[in-house]
């Protein structure tokens, strides 16, 4: 996120005329592990620093290191409910979350997190991920079954309808339940989930997306047979890096590819176990009993029209 100065002041100003600059400087611990205020502002151990001075050395230092965002998540929680069996009452609090949301984030009560609000502005760190960080994510992925073929049978104004319609269909679906698009590649693409109930908003979105392609395919697709994809969700640690290639290197990202190459079905979706036993009993009723496949527990879901 990037911090205005007049946010950048409002901060410091919470800080230094709530808490002590002890408070000020354990709080800076718990962000940034480690943090020294002496090493950071090159004021000797033997001289006081004020809260003022230490205020305004951990916020520049914590927006430095990505983590502005994770300090007033904090702040909001010892706000609420104390620190250490303490009550704090912080200052000015409500005027820092309203400047916060007018910036174009959004405030999750039930994870007490941050987040960029998808109506305002999209970025595939959702305006907080620092780059090295890991996190336990759910991805989904996808890929445009016989992709060569149809793109040699139908001219290019019919294939960019189609496939313009498929990005937008993946983008309402994912973007509605907090997930970012990481990267599209020629015939697919890979999405993230981090927040709330991860798991089950990755399998939804791909539920979502295969029920709106099967009515696109019947009454919008201008190609002459329908277009098909192969959905895979999995989940595990991934270490962020914005650059796409080494983010690609991942284990995580390397394991969901190969469930989807290897095993994926057209319009099916396949599930992997740790995703699957995450997810409410109503969503798993609607799949397949489980399956063994190269050391993976899998579950599809599909569209199944009823006989006449």
């Amino acid at each position: 996120m990037k911090v205005k100065t007049g946010l950048y002041r409002l901060t410091c100003k919470i800080l230094y005329e709530s808490l002590s600059m002890d408070m000020i400087v354990r709080l800076a611990r718990i962000v940034v592990p480690g943090y020294n205020i002496h090493e950071r502002s090159g004021i000797p151990e033997n001289i006081p620093i004020t809260a003022q001075t230490a205020a305004e050395q951990v916020v520049k230092d914590i927006i430095a290191e990505g983590r502005y965002l994770q300090l007033i998540e904090l702040l909001i929680k010892i706000d609420c409910s104390g620190y250490m069996g303490r009550e704090y009452h912080l200052l000015y609090m409500r005027d820092l979350i309203k400047t916060i949301l007018a910036e174009g984030y959004s405030y999750d009560s039930v994870t007490g997190l941050f987040m960029e609000n998808a109506q305002n502005q999209i970025s595939p760190h959702w305006g907080r991920l620092v780059q090295g960080d890991e996190f336990q994510l759910a991805l989904l992925r996808l890929d445009i079954v016989q992709n060569s073929e149809l793109v040699r049978a139908h001219e290019s104004s019919q294939i960019d309808a189609a496939y313009g319609e498929l990005r937008n269909i993946v983008s309402r679906s994912v973007l509605s339940r907090m997930g970012r698009i990481w990267f599209w590649e020629g015939d697919g693409c890979l999405a993230a989930f981090v927040f709330g109930k991860k798991e089950r908003s990755a399998v939804l979105a791909g539920m979502e997306i295969l029920h709106n392609l099967f009515f696109y395919n019947r009454l919008s697709n201008p190609l002459s047979k329908p277009l098909q994809v192969r959905l895979a969700v999995h989940g595990g640690p991934v270490k962020y890096i914005e650059d796409p290639v080494e983010l690609k290197k991942n284990e995580t990202l390397r394991e969901i590819n190969h469930v989807e190459s290897r095993f994926g079905q057209p319009d099916t979706l396949v599930v992997t176990s740790n995703v699957f036993l995450s997810i409410d009993r109503v969503i798993q009723e609607r799949f397949s009993p489980e399956q063994i496949k190269d050391s993976y527990k899998l579950r599809n879901y599909s569209i199944q029209l009823e006989q006449p």
